[in-house]
Parts: C-alpha cells; sequence; structure tokens
C-alpha cells in the first residue's frame, strides 16, 4: 500500500502545482499526508484508521488548531484519490477572546530585531524584515519585490489565480534601490543570496531566529509570519478600516483577517481603565 500511497503523493503535489498553490502550502499539504502514510504503514486505509490517527495526535499533545490543519491537508488528498469517504471531521474548537502574550511580536521586538541585524552588519536581513513589517506580504511572496516593482513602486502578487497589488512605501523603495544598486541588480528579484539565488523561506526564517539572542526577543515569537500579524494590527489602528486590511493581506474572508485582530486581555483591560466606572 505505501508503495501505491508514495505514487499518489506524487500525483497530489503536481494536482497543487497546478492548481497554482504556495510552495510552503504544497511543502505543508504533502509533509501532513507523508505523515499519516508513514503512521499507518502497511494496514488498510479507512476512516477508522484516519480517526485512530487524529486521536493519536491528540494524545502526543498536538495543538488543536495543528490536529486540525493536518486533517484538512489529509481531507484534501483523501478528495483527490476519490477516498472521500475517509475524510474526517475537525476538532471543535472554542474561538479563542483573547491573543497570546507569550506569542505576540510587539513592534518594540521588531525594532530590536532591526537593530540587531544592523548592528551585526547584515544590510539585507534589515531589509527582508522591513519589506515584510512594511507591507505585511508573505514570506512566500518575497520574490515579487523586484527592480520592476521597486521602480513602480508597486508589487503586483499572483497567487491561486488571484492578482493583488501591494503599494510600497517611498522610504522603503529608496533603501531598496541603494541596496540594490550596491549588488548591482539592475533587474528581477532583489533578495538573493551570495551565489545570485533566490532566497528562500527557511533562509529567511534562520536568519530571524539568529537574531533573537542579540535582541533579547524570545525566538518562539520570531517569525515571519508574525511580521505580516504586526503589520496587520498596526494597519487596522491606523485605518480602522477591516475590508482594506483584508485586501492588502490578500484574505478572501473577513473571518480570516479578524483572527489577525484578536487583541490581549491587558489590551482590553487598559481600555476598560479608561472608561472611569471604578471610583
Amino acid at each position: 500500500m505505501e508503495q501505491t500511497m508514495c505514487n499518489e503523493i506524487e500525483r497530489y503535489t503536481a494536482f497543487l502545482h497546478e492548481s497554482e498553490k504556495a510552495d510552503g502550502t504544497i511543502e505543508k499539504y504533502v509533509r501532513d499526508v507523508r505523515s499519516f502514510v508513514s503512521w499507518i504503514g502497511q494496514e488498510a486505509l479507512c476512516m477508522e484508521k484516519v480517526i485512530e490517527w487524529k486521536e493519536s495526535l491528540v494524545e502526543s499533545g498536538y495543538e488543536p488548531v495543528t490536529i486540525n490543519s493536518m486533517l484538512s491537508s489529509l481531507n484534501s488528498f483523501f478528495k483527490f484519490i476519490g477516498k472521500a469517504t475517509c475524510c474526517v471531521k475537525f476538532l471543535k474548537i472554542q474561538r479563542k477572546l483573547y491573543r497570546s502574550e507569550e506569542k505576540e511580536l510587539t513592534k518594540d521586538e521588531y525594532l530590536r530585531l532591526v537593530k540587531a541585524a544592523e548592528d551585526k552588519g547584515n544590510e539585507r536581513m534589515v531589509l527582508l524584515l522591513e519589506t515584510i513589517c512594511a507591507t505585511g506580504i508573505r514570506v512566500s511572496e518575497v520574490k515579487y519585490i523586484t527592480m520592476e516593482a521597486v521602480e513602480r513602486g508597486i508589487a503586483e502578487i499572483t497567487l491561486k489565480g488571484k492578482i493583488r497589488t501591494i503599494i510600497l512605501p517611498g522610504k522603503l523603495c529608496r533603501k531598496l534601490r541603494k541596496y540594490a544598486g550596491k549588488r548591482r541588480i539592475a533587474s528581477g528579484e532583489i533578495f538573493l543570496t551570495g551565489s545570485g539565488k533566490a532566497i528562500n523561506r527557511k533562509q529567511i526564517w534562520a536568519s530571524m531566529k539568529a537574531l533573537c539572542k542579540a535582541a533579547n526577543v524570545d525566538s518562539s515569537k520570531v517569525f515571519p509570519h508574525n511580521l505580516r500579524h504586526l503589520f496587520a494590527r498596526i494597519f487596522y489602528k491606523v485605518s480602522r478600516d477591516i475590508v482594506k486590511l483584508a485586501n492588502v493581506l490578500g484574505h478572501s474572508s473577513i473571518e480570516t483577517t479578524r483572527i489577525y485582530l484578536v487583541t490581549t486581555s491587558n489590551e482590553d483591560a487598559k481600555q476598560l481603565d479608561l472608561l472611569g466606572l471604578v471610583s
């Protein structure tokens, strides 16, 4: 069965590429499917085994949201191979009213990361941090930051068959233009490795983690997507327009955008104090 599944995974991977899924999404879907295939081994595929796998994930201490994400990948795969009867329901998760402060990257911590990159003389990392945080792009969309985009002040991002326009702040464009000039980059992608290849998500992730100690920021908070969350919170505080924010982030549903804007309990407590209802 394993060999048959491996062949199906190859077909599924090709299907995801044809569907124009982001590289990171494809990598995650395939990783989740391979995890299940490795777990089930030579046993016959059926819904009962999938439920058993789901229960094993719970017992292993995986977060419910992580389990549901893995099940989503698996259900997608089952539908593709004509085994929709093996799809299982997600775990029920109570909607969180507050965001955990332990996982939230603050603006001050972000600025400390930028300063740490500057102190290390890592100009590319400084600009990567500023570009992702100042535009709200996904790490997989860094490749769309090209010299052509900088000259126009606009990056056009194509993802999942959709095109969205991202405005690049003038100050950022000036810094990117100067950086590219020093590296003789006249066209194409700006963020390249020393060998001239496009920088990938793993390299960006590792470079960010390397700044944590010098910046005195908990490493659990430091990953590219948290910069996108920080952008969303600050953008909303300025604009108070969730529809515009959803468009900028490329969300098809405002409900997805709302997740980015969940406040911490401390933030709400400060707002309550301002009401002046306790003498």
